[in-house]
């Protein structure tokens, strides 16, 4: 999402100019997105657009300076299918009761909200309005269908954690699959075009290498994460290596001990220190005895998301997160 993006929306809002929210900007409404629930589909975007007028900027321009402050936030939709059934809503008997009212009125509803809670809107909301509207941080949207009538989703104001893979094995395809759902960017480098196909990776990058060689010729962002997944391990060595040279936020590498002794020996001899030998988590993923492909990429996409947790949301914050699960 980009700032000044926002801040038109906001501009020709204010100055009461129709104003046109695309789909290439809240992936939320795209086609895909229909596929998968229609009430999410572009039209859809162009009513709520249709329906946005001056107490709306509020919205965008606090999105604005969330994506200046680097803040964990979105932007929120409410999308009402059935306006009488939206208000009438009742909580249920195992959740939290939030009121006798349903949503506050029968109209779709933009928002801000942050991982903090703040929530901004133009409109009017309900309590039980509000819960769905704070849990568009956990998923987003975690329980977007927990009442009758609408429906809720989002877009993130800040970007995805961008993985490389290096190797396009069978697990690659497998991990890439999995990293791509829970919202990972996926960036997959081979050397073999047969391995590197789009029926083995439709929703990721693909870059052919002349060879591993020239991994340097690509430059991951100290934020990004690697994944040593090269096919029978051929090119570990090199993967290693060019990770570390760039220093990214994480390094894992898929193996057995004897192998990866003989990949650690290799590293030291292309000028590794032992430091960062160190660093790279081997083996790749969490432990739970995965063994096919399919089992060792959720061993490896929980890590990673396991990683990004701990990036971004400080000890303090996770330790109230996990009090709050009971855990």
């Amino acid at each position: 999402m980009r700032k000044e993006i926002l801040l038109g929306i906001a501009k020709a809002l204010r100055e009461g100019t129709a104003v046109q929210l695309r789909p290439e900007d809240f992936p939320c409404f795209s086609a895909q997105a229909a596929v998968e629930d229609p009430r999410t589909s572009p039209e859809a975007l162009a009513r709520i657009a249709a329906s946005i007028g001056p107490e709306d900027a509020c919205v965008f321009e606090r999105a604005a300076r969330a994506i200046d402050e680097g803040d964990l936030a979105w932007i929120g939709f409410k999308v009402v299918t059935d306006s009488a059934a939206a208000q009438a809503n009742t909580d249920n008997e195992v959740t939290k009761k939030y009121g006798d009212v349903g949503s506050a009125d029968g109209c779709d509803l933009v928002f801000f909200c942050n991982d903090a809670k703040e929530v901004v809107a133009g409109r009017p909301y309900s309590p039980r309005d509000l819960f769905q509207m704070k849990d568009v941080t956990r998923g987003p949207s975690m329980h977007n269908d927990q009442f009758e009538g609408l429906t809720w989703t989002s877009v993130p104001l800040f970007d995805s954690v961008k993985v490389w893979l290096a190797g396009a094995s069978d697990v690659a395809v497998e991990v890439a699959a999995l990293a791509h759902h829970v919202g990972f960017k996926v960036e997959v480098l081979d050397d073999d075009a047969s391995y590197l196909t789009e029926t083995r990776f439709p929703d990721a990058k693909r870059t052919l290498l002349t060879s591993f060689d020239e991994l340097d010729t690509h430059a991951p962002a100290p934020s990004d994460y690697v994944c040593v997944l090269t096919r029978g391990h051929m090119h570990d060595p090199e993967s290693c290596l060019w990770a570390v040279r760039h220093g990214v936020h994480y390094v894992g590498m898929m193996g057995c001990k004897g192998k990866n002794n003989r990949v650690h020996d290799l590293c030291i001899e292309g000028g590794m220190s032992e430091e960062q030998w160190d660093s790279v988590k081997r083996p790749i993923g969490l432990k739970f005895g995965a063994k096919t492909p399919a089992e060792l990429a959720i061993a490896i996409v929980a890590e990673l998301v396991d990683v990004r947790y701990r990036q971004r949301y400080s000890e303090e914050a996770r330790a109230k997160h996990e009090a709050d699960l009971g855990r």
